[in-house]
């Protein structure tokens, strides 16, 4: 069983991927940590990732590509993809990456959260100063309000969290993934949950869609 997870960022895709790829047995599939583990083994490809990464550039579609087939290629475990694609060309590649191993996406669950919630959380995020520790001020606060439990240094609001870039970033997710989802809405796999609900009931109710599986 192959499983894509879309949502906005601050959709909680990356916690609820943890939680369902234990529960259904799955590989949980995130580009980032696929990139870090590359770039940390230096590999050819990790080496052409690094390039586009420290000149501040995305990386382009076919090297994600080629970095995702290299590492997923002998994977046994079914996938679940971490928000990716991005993009309908990334779909239509991944797609045909499946049909060639005769395999295809049995489901894309779209986390579907207001975008006023959306903006709410990842508003709430602080960087602590020193140590870089991740807090949520809604889900995770520290003991000590505005101050790093580890370190003791003062928390930070990183500029990507700052209002007007959040509102930008959700702007650019729509442009983006408005017709991603309408490219699997017509592929009959697609499906929605309410991710506006506490992680451990998102969760939930995203198992119960395949019965017998977790």
């Amino acid at each position: 069983m192959n499983i894509i997870l879309l949502g906005y960022p601050g959709s909680g895709k990356g916690t609820q991927a943890k939680v369902l790829s234990q529960k259904l047995g799955m590989f949980h599939v995130s580009t980032g940590d696929i990139f870090r583990e590359e770039l940390a083994k230096k590999t050819p490809l990790g080496v052409e990732v690094a390039g586009y990464l420290s000149a501040g550039r995305l990386v382009p579609d076919k090297l994600v590509l080629e970095v995702l087939k290299a590492r997923l290629g002998a994977e046994t475990r079914g996938l679940l993809f971490d928000g990716f694609p991005r993009t309908v060309e990334q779909a239509e590649s991944l797609d045909a990456w499946f049909e060639s191993r005769g395999q295809s996406i049995d489901a894309v669950i779209f986390l579907n959260v207001p975008e006023a919630e959306v903006a709410r959380r990842l508003g709430a995020r602080r960087t602590c100063s020193g140590c870089g520790k991740i807090y949520n001020v809604i889900t995770n606060p520290p003991a000590k309000e505005g101050t790093c439990d580890v370190c003791a240094k003062p928390l930070l609001t990183r500029e990507d969290d700052k209002p007007e870039v959040i509102a930008r970033r959700i702007q650019v997710y729509k442009d983006q993934t408005e017709p991603l989802l309408a490219y699997y809405r017509s592929s009959g796999v697609f499906r929605e949950a309410d991710g506006s609900l506490a992680p451990e009931d998102v969760a939930g109710k995203v198992a119960a869609m395949f019965p017998g599986k977790a």
